[in-house]
């Protein structure tokens, strides 16, 4: 205390023989609950030696004295120090766990009748007496068949009825071989022992035998143990910390939900931000792959005059001409088709609808994956004869003719009579165009009889091999200025090409890095969540210093302690995290009913989220556990 030292034991010079039955009294100061605690091993003397079956233990490490108290020594406390949460054969059978023992509940129940208390098992603490409750405490002793009980101030909270029926049951005790140690200050209880010693300012004052010392022949462990148990496997190991971690949540329902709430947004955050994610990749995929695959969209560019851009006059006009021309000189075109746009009102008996209007050629079709669904395609000679026929898309179909058949129908478009032959293949629509909301028509047909032009707005080449792409971008460039005779010094942007597959790679990639960024701003709810839960632990081990020094007392080594934290923590962040499963998959569906967004959940998010919220708890419980396992059994059992 300050510069001073005190002296809590000095001189203490003892030998106490196996069976005794051993009473320690003092005023209080005296050291005698000191000098307790370091015979039950739960103190350790700053000098000296001492000697357990002539095995040296004053220094032993934490876990060391953890293991040999738990093997030959048990605790009666004055406080009963019984775990409010659990029944009275539960708390007896707690340092089983610690022992590596499965739970001898026969056994814990045998030792509960001897105590007058078979019928009371199943009991919280709260519903018992405090001579009943010390009876638990006893039985909890004995559970694993020790060599000498320790009892500190074991009447102390009793009346004297209980205080008889105790003293008795401590005798019952010592005359079956068992070596009993008690502290009291009541000299009624003192004379029950065998042998009193009386303590003073940490010095022995006297030492007296009250009753010869009689060997006993000790029960052989076949008799005590009435049921033979076995060793438990570290799995079944687990399953009980678990167990005990979901029982102690559930003992604080509120503040256990409070710590999952921000592991369970999280996850619900992350699979939810990644399924939108994921669905709208799969939506832009879909949407691209329906444009065609290796194609080239050849377009008329802007000339600039004097550094003015100009439109396009007809020498940079595309016709359908040079569509033949570039098909004839590049073997590895597979398919051309020239195309013309425009809008055009279709109607149909008392329903009108304005929509696009796309010409183009039989090729259309096969470039951009539109072989009706419904019907058929346009041939070559329909194109020729500027046969009146159109291929509608299925928005169309919807609005002008509901749920009848369109296939045969005769529909107007700018007031000129079409032929419905067939259905397009439904492609979805996004924010911008909706890919079903159009008419294909021969091209021919678009440009003479619906549209009047004579030229073609864009020419769609579909080349046979991918590694080729950029080698055609160039090939045709120089063909076009060619065959249109274009001038040296406007050949650079007479023409331009579109390559689908650049503008396919630069989406997915821009669509990749979004899940990546929406997942990251997920993910940081997770580690919040997991802070959240560090704090709780800590309130908890606060909460539970008694417990921990409890634990301690009854055999749980450091491990033991950390291993129990851990597992709330784990318990915590993983029904968090199931939970969080679930609501993301609600939001999912949510998002997709009435958003109308294309979502998609896949098992490997579910599967990421699930265990990186498990490792949130294991990270993040990680302090609170430690600082738990550290925590000396004695500071621990006198903590208020």
């Amino acid at each position: 205390m300050g510069d001073n030292i005190i002296f809590a034991l000095r001189d203490i010079n003892l030998t106490i023989e196996d069976g005794d039955y051993v009473a320690i009294m003092g005023p209080s100061g005296s050291g005698k609950s000191t000098l307790m605690h370091i015979l039950g091993l739960l103190d350790v003397p700053s000098d000296g030696s001492y000697k357990i079956n002539d095995r040296e233990v004053s220094h032993f490490s934490e876990d060391e004295l953890a293991v040999l108290r738990r093997e030959t020594i048990g605790f009666i406390f004055q406080q009963f120090n019984l775990l409010p949460r659990m029944s009275a054969l539960e708390n007896v059978t707690l340092p089983l766990l610690y022992s590596r023992i499965p739970k001898g509940e026969a056994y814990a129940v045998d030792l509960l009748g001897r105590t007058g208390l078979g019928t009371r098992s199943l009991h919280k603490p709260n519903e018992l007496s405090g001579g009943q409750q010390q009876r638990v405490a006893i039985a909890r002793s004995l559970i694993n068949r020790p060599m000498m009980v320790f009892a500190d101030e074991p009447t102390g909270n009793l009346d004297s009825t209980s205080e008889k029926e105790i003293l008795t049951i401590l005798k019952e005790l010592n005359e079956q071989g068992i070596t009993v140690i008690i502290v009291t200050h009541e000299e009624e209880v003192g004379q029950e022992a065998k042998r009193l010693i009386r303590m003073r300012d940490g010095s022995i004052q006297s030492d007296t035998r009250l009753s010869p010392l009689i060997q006993i022949n000790k029960i052989k462990s076949s008799e005590i143990e009435l049921h033979p148990v076995k060793k438990m496997n570290i799995f079944f190991e687990a399953f009980e910390y678990l167990k005990l971690g979901f029982k102690t949540l559930a003992a604080n329902k509120v503040r256990t939900g409070l710590s999952m709430l921000g592991i369970l947004i999280g996850v619900a955050a992350v699979i939810a931000m990644l399924a939108i994610g994921r669905g709208a990749q799969q939506a832009i995929e879909t949407q691209l792959s329906s444009l065609g695959s290796n194609l080239l969209i050849l377009r008329p560019g802007a000339v600039r005059v004097g550094g003015v851009s100009q439109e396009s006059g007809a020498t940079t006009r595309l016709s359908l001409e040079d569509a033949q021309y570039l098909k004839d000189q590049l073997d590895y075109i597979k398919y051309v088709s020239p195309n013309v746009n425009g809008r055009g009102q279709v109607a149909f008996q008392n329903k009108n609808w304005s929509t696009q209007i796309v010409g183009g050629s039989p090729s259309y079709a096969l470039i951009h994956t539109a072989t009706p669904t419904i019907g058929r395609f346009f041939s070559e000679a329909d194109n020729q004869k500027r046969a009146r026929v159109a291929i509608i898309g299925m928005t169309v179909v919807r609005e002008i003719f509901g749920t009848k058949s369109p296939i045969g129908e005769m529909v107007k478009i700018n007031r000129v009579n079409f032929q419905v032959i067939g259905v397009l293949p439904e492609k979805g629509a996004n924010g911008f165009r909706d890919q079903d909301d159009v008419i294909v028509l021969p091209v021919l047909t678009a440009m003479h009889r619906l549209l009047g032009k004579d030229y073609v707005d864009s020419i769609d080449l579909e080349i046979t091999d991918p590694n080729k792409m950029e080698v055609a971008e160039d090939k045709i460039i120089e063909l076009m200025n060619i065959h249109h005779r274009v001038a040296p010094a406007l050949k650079q942007n007479t023409f331009e090409i579109r390559n689908m597959a650049d503008i396919q790679a630069a989406v997915q990639q821009s669509s990749q890095t979004m899940s990546v960024l929406l997942s990251s701003i997920a993910a940081i709810s997770l580690v919040v969540g997991g802070i959240g839960i560090m704090n709780i632990m800590l309130v908890s081990v606060t909460e539970r210093t008694r417990e921990i020094g409890l634990r301690k007392a009854i055999g749980a080594r450091r491990w033991d302690i950390l291993a129990q934290f851990l597992a709330e923590s784990v318990v915590v962040s993983a029904v968090g995290g199931l939970i969080g499963i679930i609501l993301g998959w609600l939001i999912t569906v949510g998002i997709n009913i009435f958003s109308g967004w294309t979502t998609s959940i896949s098992p490997s998010s579910i599967i990421l989220s699930f265990f990186f919220s498990a490792s949130i708890g294991i990270i993040f419980g990680i302090y609170p556990a430690r600082k738990a396992s550290l925590l000396n059994p004695i500071d621990a059992l006198r903590h208020e």
